[in-house]
C-alpha cells in the first residue's frame, strides 16, 4: 500500500496526515490515533477529494485529535509485580501448587483474589497454557454476552464470534460481518470489555469511523472514554508472558483437587 505524508491546517492548527492508497477500499476512510492521522484513500481518488474531505470532516478531526493528545497525556502504570497478573483490571497474585495424586490435567481456579494453579503430576500440558485456555473461556462468555446485548440493542446480526490471540489489536469486525476480540481484554476491568465489544458490534451498523459512529458509542457505553485512558495507560500490563510470569508465581503447599 502506497503511503506519503501530508499536512493540512485545520482550525489553526497544523495537522500533518498519512495517506495511504488503496487498490481495494470503496471509500474515503480517516483513523485518529496515538500515532496520528491516516487516512485511506481508494486508488482513482484524488488528493484534492482528501483535502476537501478533512475539511468538511474537521469539527470531528479536531475532537479526535483532543482525544489523542488527551489519551497520550495519560501517565502510563508500572507492569504488574513480579508472579501477578491484571484480572479484570485487579492485580492478581499466582499462587503456583501441585497435587501429590497422579492428575492428568492441571486446574485454575480463582480463590480468595488469588489465581491458584494446580499442577497435574502427570499433565503434559504446559502451565501457561492452561492458564491461557483458562482465560479464554472466561473471556468468551463475557464478550458472548456482551456482544448479544448490544447487538439487540442495536438491531444488528453479527456472523461468528472467535476469542483470538492478536498482538496487535484488540478486537476486529469482518466484511462477513464476524467478531473477534482478543482473550487478553478479560484482564481488563468490565468497563474496558465493554466498550471493546461496543465498538466492534458498532461497525455492524456504522462501518466507518464517522461522527454517527462515535455517537453511537456514546450513547451505548458512556465510559468509552475513560475505557480508551485505561487501554492507552495499561496497554502493556495486558500484554504479559504467561510463562514469565509463572516462574515468577510464589510456590504454595500441594493441594487437593
Amino acid at each position: 500500500m502506497k503511503r506519503t505524508t501530508n499536512t493540512i491546517e485545520i482550525g489553526g492548527r497544523r495537522v500533518e496526515y498519512r495517506v495511504m492508497v488503496s487498490p481495494t477500499a470503496q471509500k474515503l476512510r480517516v483513523r485518529v490515533g496515538a500515532n496520528g492521522v491516516d487516512v485511506i484513500q481508494p486508488r482513482g481518488r484524488s488528493g484534492e477529494e482528501v483535502c476537501a474531505f478533512l475539511i468538511e470532516n474537521r469539527e470531528w478531526l479536531q475532537q479526535q485529535l483532543d482525544r489523542a493528545a488527551r489519551l497520550r497525556s495519560v501517565s502510563c502504570r508500572p507492569v504488574s509485580r513480579a508472579g501477578q497478573i491484571l484480572f479484570k483490571g485487579s492485580p492478581t497474585e499466582i499462587l503456583l501448587t501441585e497435587t501429590p495424586r497422579r492428575i492428568r490435567s492441571n486446574l485454575v481456579r480463582l480463590d480468595a483474589g488469588k489465581l491458584i494453579v494446580v499442577r497435574g503430576r502427570e499433565s503434559v500440558t504446559a502451565v501457561s497454557a492452561s492458564v491461557e485456555n483458562w482465560l479464554r473461556k472466561l473471556a468468551r462468555e463475557a464478550i458472548r454476552e456482551q456482544v448479544a446485548a448490544i447487538a439487540t440493542r442495536l438491531k444488528v446480526e453479527p456472523g461468528r464470534l472467535y476469542v483470538m490471540g492478536q498482538r496487535t489489536k484488540w478486537g476486529n469486525c469482518s466484511s462477513m460481518r464476524n467478531l473477534s476480540f482478543n482473550w487478553r481484554i478479560v484482564m481488563a476491568p468490565d468497563f474496558v470489555l465493554r466498550y471493546l465489544v461496543t465498538h466492534e458490534v458498532a461497525h455492524l451498523a456504522v462501518p466507518d469511523h464517522s461522527r454517527r459512529f462515535w455517537l453511537t458509542i456514546q450513547s451505548i457505553c458512556p465510559e468509552a472514554e475513560r475505557a480508551r485512558g485505561w487501554l492507552s495507560a495499561n496497554a502493556a500490563r495486558l500484554m504479559v508472558n504467561l510463562d514469565q510470569v509463572l516462574t515468577e508465581a510464589r510456590i504454595g503447599r500441594g493441594a487437593a483437587i
